[in-house]
């Protein structure tokens, strides 16, 4: 697939396309109803419907039962951690080895012509932005989102918050689960513009905008009070009539959508 058939590349390599991104239908006014019924099944797949899924297998095979999480015991906090780093590492790791360890498609699509491997700088711990970035998600990322969702959990747990079944509430939690990517909207765009008035972004937000040539694991890498802030997006649930999957899967879905949403391109050139 030609990359130019769809943008033009500058002298130093930059790729742009022709087109500026579109707004999704859903959030278009005044509404446009068969333009938002085309669009659908793109609301639904193949991420949003792949995070849902995890959420149902981490509440089937990861999450104890509701007796033991009733308590903060480390035997199954430590195991929710674990499952959810190496679930980041596989995550990721497909994105970052395809596209840029393998670099299978070279840098067709690529918006920055470069490869952060071969601009080390001293911004980055130990001069390396992909060991700085894989550093921060994990010592930074995945504690703080695992927190989070052992607090939630523990608090469905305890009978704090309202834990609606989907059999009794089944329109209403399943209104709630195709809402949860827009949850995540409204609340990324809230904290996005919070961390960019000047004292936040000099002091919390700058570490994330370092990556100027992000790969996968930019994506991740946040300064931890940014973390929290992304990650707070699951707390939605403790005031919401909920269900503990939903809450997963709100969590799921922004911690794993940011993987294919930075990766440098637009798509993936499959027949690479």
């Amino acid at each position: 697939m030609d990359d130019l058939q769809f943008g033009k590349r500058n002298k130093r390599g930059d790729w742009a396309p022709n087109e500026p991104a579109a707004t999704a239908p859903l959030f278009v006014f005044p509404p446009q109803p068969l333009r938002l019924l085309k669009w659908l099944p793109h609301y639904f797949l193949p991420y949003n419907a792949l995070f849902f899924l995890s959420a149902l297998a981490w509440w089937h095979w990861v999450v104890p039962p509701v007796e033991v999480m009733r308590s903060l015991d480390w035997a199954w906090v430590l195991r929710l951690f674990l499952v959810n780093a190496a679930a980041v590492f596989l995550w990721y790791f497909a994105f970052e080895l395809r596209l840029y360890i393998r670099r299978a498609q070279g840098n067709r699509f690529k918006y920055n012509g470069k490869f952060p491997a071969d601009t080390p700088s001293d911004v980055f711990w130990f001069r390396s932005q992909n060991l700085d970035n894989v550093l921060r998600g994990f010592l930074s990322g995945v504690p703080i989102w695992t927190a989070l969702q052992v607090g939630v959990l523990w608090a469905f747990a305890n009978g704090y918050v309202p834990w609606l079944t989907f059999a009794e509430n089944p329109v209403w939690l399943a209104v709630l689960a195709l809402a949860v990517p827009v949850i995540h909207e409204a609340h990324f765009f809230c904290i996005h513009r919070l961390i960019h008035t000047p004292f936040l972004y000099r002091w919390v937000h700058s570490v994330h905008h370092n990556s100027v040539n992000p790969s996968p694991w930019s994506s991740l890498s946040m300064h931890p009070v940014e973390h929290l802030l992304y990650f707070a997006t699951i707390l939605y649930h403790l005031v919401i009539p909920s269900n503990p999957v939903l809450a997963i899967y709100q969590l799921h879905y922004a911690g794993f959508e940011l993987a294919p949403l930075s990766t440098g391109h637009p798509g993936i050139a499959m027949e690479a």
